[in-house]
Parts: structure tokens; sequence; C-alpha cells
């Protein structure tokens, strides 16, 4: 997952049971890490494995809340037609 910019991101996983989970962080690819060790969310831990299918640059922490808020608000259709918006080189 190298290539990522220096600053905040928000992501959207894809939860072992097909729920989706956002959030945001410096380097999502660490951080997709840390959700798979058991080391994230408490809400990602019980639906392991998760898998990274939506990333976005922010910039600044309080850009990267007010994006993530905004992406909580979407529907699972809305936040689906998101994710099909971006493709993802390393999304299997």
């Amino acid at each position: 997952m190298g290539g990522e910019r220096t600053g905040w991101h928000i992501y959207i996983l894809e939860c072992g049971d097909h729920s989706l989970y956002t959030g945001i962080a410096r380097d999502p690819g660490a951080r997709l890490l840390q959700h798979n060790a058991g080391r994230g969310a408490k809400y990602t831990r019980s639906r392991l494995p998760v898998t990274l299918v939506y990333r976005e640059f922010a910039g600044s922490r309080g850009d990267a809340l007010r994006r993530e808020a905004e992406v909580k608000r979407l529907s699972r259709q809305q936040k689906r037609a998101l994710i099909a918006s971006v493709a993802l080189p390393d999304r299997t």
C-alpha cells in the first residue's frame, strides 16, 4: 500500500461479514494491518478479516474527521457507489 501521501486519510474497510467500517489514519496500510491483527477498533475485531476497499487523502486531521463524519452519514448504497468510483490498485 505504498505511495500514500503524508497527512491524514479516510478509509473504508469491508469486514468479514460484509459490513463496512469507516475510519481515519495517517497510514491506511499500517492501520489495516493493525485491524487484521485484532488491534484495531472493537467493531472490526469481531468481524475479521477486513479488506481496505477505499481510501481518500484528507490533509489535516480536522479535515479527515469532517470527511469521516460525512461518509459515515451515507447510506450503505451510497458508500458502495463511493467505493466503486475509485479503483484501488491493490484491492482484490
